[in-house]
């Protein structure tokens, strides 16, 4: 298809149509040309498509779907293969559905628990996010179906989220939360943008040139189109003139009507509009050509695709006394509504219509000795003495209790931010009575984000399952009772109280205004860098087996930060189980002159063991490893010197480690001044010999000690002169030296400088 000549045959108001969508979910068609109009639905679990009443909060029902695991489920498997299956599998249902694009993966980084969408956010780790996201959206767009990777960019809280800014300085933009996105697009070319609907530094994401032309478009190399989170368009024509092409959904066409007037008043220039109206067309396109309607969708086939991904997402966070797997023959009580009736989702634009849902208590049908007790009621977040009575009879009858508990619906969803971390009082009194009467207590948690969890010295076993999907009860059978090993590590730190989190003086702003103080101190870089006390940190996980690792390489010593380093390390299962191990693998800059975290992860692979058998795992690292983003020259930055190659089971357990020196070909550009110090002078290979001398002709002008230890403390005089020169500007010496330099010298020395 020729794109240009098809819309060179367009008229004005044609091309102006084409920018907004028909309706809730469908792009516009131009029947006289021939132009189809295209669907597209959420999202990123499970295919919300609507064919009647339409809204973007779940309100109304759309078609029975298959609800796979949550963005907060799927981010803990640390497996780009498990994101592979799950984007096949959702690919293919859009073909048989004719939906031409998939709202997601949603990537914002998960910068505080309250934030009401991290159910749907990936990591607080902006590589783990980014790798995920990429295999994620290669493995859809197989199927010729397109990926919209939303919300671009800072959209990390609901609060206000329609007029609040982000205010976030460049740096922290480039290393925490542009990162997720600059990885998939560079790595797998999604067919789509979904821009935020807040306001970065001032300016909104719908109008924001910076962000859609120069970074989007003219550094990453984004090719399709950029559409509006629903309702997020401010000034039609300022978006057209910044780069955003598509309005979501229709104004019935009041603002298509903008455009035209204003391309016929000269301020909006008709190819700009033609070029967003070729953007749209060339993915309309792209779909149209490909589409396989026919094409199978076997929800009881993907009902146990969502199982097996299920199981390996969940993250066995406490095993005291191997407490788990249950033993063949153990009494075991369910306690809690959960078990019946689990929390599987998250509210909100991705809700889907789930055609079955497997719980607990469905899964272990068949299996002798198993008891039920409901223990609180989730519809009120209430519970009983009657309910509570019930609980703790059903626990002091059984060899090991387990309490399905979480956060209810209500606690988590679109539109609105959580406002603490606390679980329901109902479930902390079912807990703390059932751990007072049973010692073997299990905790199964179905949540979408990070909870305090004041009864955790309390019970034995702790299981993770996030908000896993519909078959989520087969995947909490599997672990609990040993049929599969859990292999799910924590993609986001578990603080132990909200207070400890680094955004929580700011988070949420004031008026419509945010400022992300933190920087880029998000999750572990934040508690690591202070060392201070986790829940859980990230990367965290057990397994019912172990795992050994050894002879770790490095294939240079030294190297120019222009080359790779490839980086091997061996891995064993010494356990008596056959299991998946995640191998992280972190980079430390030892020596910067930057403030920079302890360290970062730049790698992960999940291999699968069988016992005795050892692997080894083979990471390549780069560039963009090393460096931090200097904004100085608004580029990524290595400093030279040496890096800690860091293999570990969290950001916590570091188990081995080597050292690389890399020799930087970076430099910052330096114009002195009076007002620069030796220090500053020093740090350039121009300037060290003048330093020097200097050096060397002011060590004395502040004096000597004298008395009994006068080596002594003419050696520590000299030590606070040199130290107090290092950081002391130019134009101080006119002070200090007594008129052996003159102003006129100074001016000479930074003329030479600067040449």
């Amino acid at each position: 298809m020729d794109i240009k000549k098809l819309v060179s045959q367009m008229t004005l108001e044609e091309k102006a149509s084409l920018c907004s969508g028909e309706d809730f979910w469908h792009t516009k068609a131009v029947e006289r040309l021939g132009i189809p109009a295209t669907m597209v639905s959420d999202g990123p679990h499970g295919l919300r498509k609507q064919d009647e009443e339409a809204d973007h909060l779940g309100i109304n029902d759309s078609i029975k779907a298959v609800c796979f695991p949550a963005a907060c489920a799927t981010a803990a498997s640390f497996d780009r293969d498990a994101f592979r299956r799950l984007g096949e599998a959702l690919g293919d249902e859009c073909q048989n559905q004719q939906v031409s694009v998939l709202l997601g993966p949603a990537v914002n980084i998960k910068r505080s628990p309250l934030c009401g969408r991290n159910f749907e956010y990936l990591s607080e780790d902006p590589y783990l996010a980014g790798e995920t996201a990429a295999a994620y959206t290669k493995a859809v767009q197989s199927r010729n179906i397109g990926v919209s990777i939303k919300h671009f960019a800072a959209n990390n809280q609901e609060h206000r989220r329609m007029s609040s800014s982000s205010d976030v300085d460049e740096r922290t933009l480039r290393e925490i939360y542009f990162p997720p996105f600059e990885t998939t697009v560079r790595k797998a070319k999604p067919w789509t943008v979904m821009c935020s609907y807040n306001r970065i530094n001032g300016v909104f994401s719908s109008e924001n040139g910076w962000l859609l032309n120069d970074v989007l478009r003219k550094e990453w190399g984004f090719d399709g189109y950029v559409m509006t989170d629903w309702g997020a368009i401010c000034d039609r024509v300022t978006g057209i003139q910044n780069g955003l092409d598509l309005e979501m959904p229709g104004s019935l066409g009041i603002r298509d009507k903008k455009i035209v007037a204003a391309v016929k008043a000269g301020t909006l220039d008709e190819k700009l509009l033609d070029t967003a109206v070729e953007n749209i067309l060339n993915i309309v396109y792209r779909y149209h050509e490909n589409k396989k309607p026919d094409t199978p969708w076997n929800k009881e086939a993907h009902h146990a695709l969502a199982a097996d991904l299920a199981t390996d997402c969940m993250v066995l966070l406490k095993n005291d006394d191997n407490i788990l797997p249950l033993k063949k023959g153990t009494k075991v009580a369910f306690i809690g509504e959960f078990a019946e009736k689990p929390r599987f989702q998250g509210g909100g634009s991705s809700h889907i219509n789930s055609f079955k849902v497997t719980s607990a208590l469905d899964a272990v049908k068949g299996i002798d000795g198993i008891t039920y007790a409901k223990g609180y009621d989730i519809t009120t977040d209430s519970t009983s003495d009657e309910l509570v009575a019930e609980a703790v009879t059903a626990a002091r009858q059984a060899d090991v209790a387990v309490i399905f508990a979480g956060l209810p619906d209500v606690y988590e969803s679109e539109g609105y931010d959580r406002t603490h971390m606390s679980m329901p009082d109902s479930q902390l009194k079912v807990i703390n009575a059932v751990a007072a009467v049973n010692p073997n207590t299990v905790v199964v948690l179905h949540n979408g984000s990070p909870v305090e969890m004041p009864w955790v010295s309390e019970v034995k076993g702790i299981l993770e399952a996030y908000l896993s999907g519909q078959a989520v009860g087969e995947a909490v059978k599997r672990i609990l009772f040993g049929e599969a090993n859990p292999s799910g590590r924590l993609a986001e730190t578990f603080p132990l109280k909200l207070e400890d989190n680094p955004s929580f003086l700011y988070y949420g702003g004031e008026r419509n205004r945010t400022e992300y103080r933190e920087g880029v101190f998000v999750g572990y870089r934040y508690y690591d860098k202070k060392k201070m006390d986790v829940l859980f940190p990230f990367g965290y996980g057990l397994s019912y087996t172990t795992f050994d690792y050894s002879n770790l390489k490095l294939d240079k010593r030294e190297m120019q930060d222009t080359e790779t380093l490839t980086v091997t390390v061996d891995v064993t299962n010494t356990g008596t189980v056959a299991g998946k191990e995640v191998i992280q693998l972190y980079v430390a800059d030892l020596v910067s002159e930057v403030i920079r975290p302890v360290r970062e992860l730049k790698g992960f692979e999940k291999v699968f063991l069988n016992p005795g058998e050892t692997k080894t795992v083979t990471f390549t690292l780069d560039k963009r490893s090393f460096a931090y983003y200097e904004t100085q020259v608004h580029n990524w930055f290595v400093e030279s010197g040496d890096f800690a190659i860091q293999i570990g089971r969290s950001s916590r357990d570091i188990v081995l480690e080597d050292i690389v020196s890399v020799t930087s070909q970076d430099t910052i550009p330096m114009t002195f001044d009076m007002n620069s110090t030796f220090g500053d002078i020093n740090a350039t290979e121009k300037g060290r010999k003048a330093a020097q001398e200097f050096f060397q002709k002011q060590a004395g002008m502040f004096g000597a000690s004298t008395g009994a230890d006068e080596d002594e403390e003419s050696a520590v005089s000299s030590e606070m002169a040199e130290a107090m020169i290092k950081y002391m500007p130019l134009r101080a010496l006119l002070g200090f030296n007594a008129g052996n330099i003159s102003e006129e010298d100074l001016i000479t020395l930074i003329e030479a400088l600067n040449r």
